[in-house]
């Protein structure tokens, strides 16, 4: 027997349809972004040399798609920002609970991290290259040092502001620390996590792309570098249209993780 009451069902029928009004009304205007700069293009209103249009992107891609360059480079920045982006998180949590562990600790080495995440990250390009080499260890590095900081510190802020209700009810049972961390920290932040998943992975996605356009010899970061310096501009952005995509990808996995860890 339902337990769903009339009023409910109505409730989850609007709820319904408010997301798919919100689906339409995006991808409408994405169709009308597209095809209004496709007509500009035609009636010569633009100047493609400079912008391109979306019918000389789908020219590019399948330009690439038969010379066999195109997945060769997405799997490069796909593999570099997923690396780079597991390894960010890992090293943000551990110091983010050790912080919150040993409050002496986070006293020290807060003001480094706060200093540490203002410097221009670009400015360390040339040392970054010495240190690991004009390779993909370089631009993996490059995506840790862009996302580790800003990640760690929100992670921490989220520890720090956690209801200090829970926290002392656990203490009123004598409950360790250890306990206090995975059965009141850890769930009463699972979105909170979530969001700094989704903090970590544009960074991440800002970093790796940053080290291949000053260092790569593949990804799509050298596209837009190698179409700049021929002064391909679909090439270029094609290329961004393409990051663009990723992002969104990746972005809805880590929505879809958030979901079901919520759940």
């Amino acid at each position: 027997m339902s337990t769903i009451t009339p009023e409910h069902k109505k409730f989850l029928l609007k709820i319904k349809k408010e997301k798919i009004l919100i689906n339409f009304c995006r991808i409408l205007l994405l169709l009308l972004f597209l095809i209004g700069w496709e007509l500009l293009a035609k009636y010569k209103i633009i100047n493609t040399f400079l912008t391109s249009c979306p019918s000389e992107i789908i020219k590019t891609i399948c330009t690439l798609i038969n010379n066999g360059s195109l997945f060769q480079h997405i799997n490069i920045t796909v593999y570099e920002i997923i690396i780079s982006f597991i390894i960010s998180f890992i090293i943000s949590f551990s110091l983010a609970t050790l912080m919150w562990i040993f409050p002496v600790f986070s006293k020290v080495l807060d003001p480094y991290l706060t200093v540490l995440n203002s410097l221009p990250k670009v400015s360390l390009g040339p040392l970054i290259i010495i240190w690991a080499g004009a390779g993909i260890r370089s631009i993996i590095l490059m995506g840790l040092l862009i996302s580790i900081f800003v990640t760690t510190l929100n992670i921490y802020n989220y520890f720090s502001n956690t209801d200090y209700k829970f926290i002392y009810l656990m203490k009123s049972f004598h409950a360790k620390k250890r306990e206090i961390f995975y059965k009141v920290i850890i769930p009463s932040n699972y979105k909170n996590i979530i969001n700094a998943l989704k903090i970590n992975l544009s960074m991440t996605y800002i970093g790796v792309i940053m080290g291949e356009l000053l260092v790569s010899k593949n990804g799509l970061g050298y596209l837009i570098t190698y179409g700049s310096s021929v002064f391909q501009i679909d090439l270029v952005i094609t290329s961004v249209f393409i990051l663009c995509i990723l992002a969104y990808v990746m972005y809805f996995l880590v929505e879809l993780l958030g979901k079901k860890l919520c759940k």
